[in-house]
């Protein structure tokens, strides 16, 4: 692990962290639009791939598979995410996957009719590969471009949950009005130019040198157990796991409940919006008021906070107070994601802070995957099921960190 010394991380002072402030300002607004870009095109690939597939004819099965090739990848991020802490110059690393994800999914929709799906699986797998640089490898690069002070951090990570709120909600929304219009494949290509203008406007956000030669960055599973063994990173990944595995819930309760609130069952749609439009209004409320305390307590009471939304959403009676519910889950989550932005900025040495940002990332993914297929297996008979379950894993993990975070506080005061 060369010059890292994990005995000294618990003392560092995330306030010392911070940039030239020079480079803030113009770089923050083209950071915003690259990863608004970028993030747009990774959330809305799946479904155009999948929009594509039906739309021609082809079977289900089909399309769930090409759909899991662009987003399964996504968990060997770390396997890639090294170089991001190794190389000369990130910014040149991440332009270089915004290129290949785009043209890679270029390709993939241009080629499918044309050839054996098993090409257009492999192209796809390509573009999921690189999909965690634009996603956690772009979030690595705010702490060194978005102010010298804490308050000037996290108001930028506010701007952070908001261009994945607009990748991972309005992304989709906006592949399926263009599908709807000219087509799949058309609203496919739309996606990777804008990977391409993404990589554009990556080149001109502030250099930033490494922070360590390549040979004194750890690789993948050090950095893991680094994050394991330093308590203020292990309890923002563990609340971060459990929290990305209980909200994906809310979708597959959205569903099953619209009979118990006797509406339509489109109906279901609106309240996956409002908490869409929630993460939105979250992110906005960062902005306008950034996190204050410190981000490992921050973490803590956020995901109970999280905990509590979905309690209710699960005890609402009707479907208005449960459109409310759900509105409220997604502004306490835009809290949470960003008080784990917070965490990972202000506690990932130097040396790591890509690995770290990508792992949280692909172990976020992981877990959501599994959320999603959990709460369709406990959802037959009780519709709200799912969401009593999940809040209580969440208040669970939440009073683990606590006892956690005082076991760590006696055995520094012992030392």
């Amino acid at each position: 692990m060369g010059s890292l010394n994990l005995g000294t991380l618990e003392q560092e002072d995330p306030k010392k962290q911070g940039p030239d402030p020079a480079r803030a300002g113009g770089g923050l607004a083209r950071y915003v639009a690259a990863a608004t870009l970028a993030r747009t095109a990774d959330g809305g690939a799946v479904v155009a791939i999948v929009l594509m597939v039906t739309t021609g004819g082809g079977p289900g099965w089909l399309a769930g598979l090409l759909g899991a090739c662009i987003t399964a990848p996504h968990l060997l991020g770390p396997l890639v995410a090294r170089s991001l802490d190794s190389c000369r110059d990130g910014r040149v690393l991440i332009a270089w996957a915004c290129v290949v994800h785009g043209a890679t999914l270029a390709a993939a929709v241009l080629l499918y009719p044309l050839t054996w799906p098993a090409v257009t699986g492999i192209l796809l797998v390509v573009s999921g590969l690189v999909g965690p640089l634009l996603t956690g490898g772009i979030s690595s690069r705010l702490p060194a471009i978005a102010g010298p002070d804490r308050v000037s951090q996290r108001r930028a990570q506010g701007w952070d949950v908001a261009t994945y709120g607009i990748g991972g909600t309005i992304g989709p929304s906006v592949v399926a009005a263009v599908s709807a219009w000219a087509g799949p494949t058309a609203a496919a290509l739309i996606l990777a130019g804008a990977t391409f203008v993404a990589a554009a406007v990556v080149r001109l956000l502030p250099y930033v040198p490494p922070a360590a030669g390549a040979a004194e960055v750890p690789r993948p599973a050090q950095t893991l157990r680094l994050m394991a063994v330093t308590g203020r990173l292990r309890r923002m990944l563990y609340l971060t796991i459990t929290v990305a595995f209980s909200v994906a819930a809310l979708p597959i309760a959205a569903v099953a409940s619209t009979a118990v609130f006797q509406v339509q069952p489109a109906a279901a749609g609106v309240l996956t919006a409002a908490y869409g439009l929630g993460g939105l209004a979250g992110s906005a409320g960062v902005m306008c008021r950034p996190l204050r305390g410190d981000a490992d307590r921050l973490v803590t009471r956020l995901a109970g906070l999280v905990a509590a939304a979905l309690a209710v959403a699960a005890l609402s009676a009707s479907f208005a107070p449960a459109v409310a519910a759900y509105a409220a889950a997604g502004v306490m989550n835009a809290y949470f994601f960003a008080a784990t932005l917070a965490a990972r900025s202000e506690f990932a040495p130097p040396q790591v802070r890509g690995q770290v940002f990508v792992w949280v990332g692909a172990l976020k993914i992981a877990a959501g995957s599994a959320g999603t297929a959990a709460a369709g297996v406990v959802i037959t008979g009780e519709p709200q099921l799912p969401l009593f379950l999940a809040a209580a894993l969440i208040l669970a993990s939440a009073g683990a960190s606590v006892l956690d975070r005082r076991g760590a506080g006696r055995l520094k005061t012992a030392r």
